[in-house]
């Protein structure tokens, strides 16, 4: 019974890890969608969020089972619960991509940002692949070290929105109200999905130690 209870938690497991590369997938193309105003891409990202939403109750589904059935205590609810809590982070990390490709939607057949902040987007795309690919990582291995690194990562995302924001309030600032909205939003987004990182990189240290990160380890935000 024991071996069937770590079977299916395992499998839980690798469902959060499929899901962290669902989500790294749609962030991708919703910035190729926002950057380059690629109608399609926008559309694909938007549409596969419903994929990421069922494959999201498939793991509560089967941690409800798992709690119904096993009436796990100590650790093992400790995996079960914390498992549900990474599975609605990860989920809302698919949703702020859907968001950008809304954006992109929105303004196609222009793209939503301007010139002067392009760089600056770009950059916050790839740290956040390199979250998600490191937070699926961390999941796969219940590497505390791997979870403490993410919050050290994400200060470069914290950076890069601090940027968007001087550049929103610079006195050189010409492209008009809607762009400045635009970008706020989209800044917000991706700044969000670090945040979840984050609180998934948590999740793993309370999960392999039975406490939440500290400040020292640059996990707390």
């Amino acid at each position: 019974m024991r071996d069937a209870f770590h079977e299916d938690l395992d499998k839980i497991s690798d469902d959060l890890v499929e899901m962290t590369t669902m989500v790294g997938t749609a962030m991708s193309r919703a910035t190729t969608a926002l950057l380059e105003a690629r109608l399609a891409d926008a559309e694909s990202v938007i549409a596969s969020d419903d994929d990421i939403d069922a494959l999201r109750r498939q793991i509560d589904d089967r941690a409800v089972d798992l709690l119904a059935r096993q009436q796990p205590v100590a650790t093992d609810l400790r995996m079960v619960v914390t498992a549900m809590h990474m599975n609605s982070d990860i989920e809302r990390m698919g949703d702020l991509a859907r968001h950008i490709a809304k954006v992109a939607r929105m303004r196609y057949p222009e793209s939503a940002v301007p010139e002067p902040l392009r760089q600056t987007i770009v950059e916050m795309a790839q740290v956040a692949g390199r979250l998600v690919q490191m937070t699926g990582a961390a999941i796969a291995d219940k590497d505390v070290h791997s979870a403490i690194e993410i919050g050290r990562v994400d200060d470069e995302m914290d950076e890069l929105h601090r940027k968007v924001f001087a550049a929103l309030l610079g006195q050189d600032w010409s492209h008009g109200m809607e762009a400045a909205v635009d970008t706020t939003l989209i800044g917000r987004y991706y700044e969000r999905f670090g945040d979840h990182a984050v609180a998934v990189a948590n999740r793993i240290v309370y999960l392999v130690t039975g406490r939440y990160g500290t400040e020292d380890e640059g996990l707390e935000r």
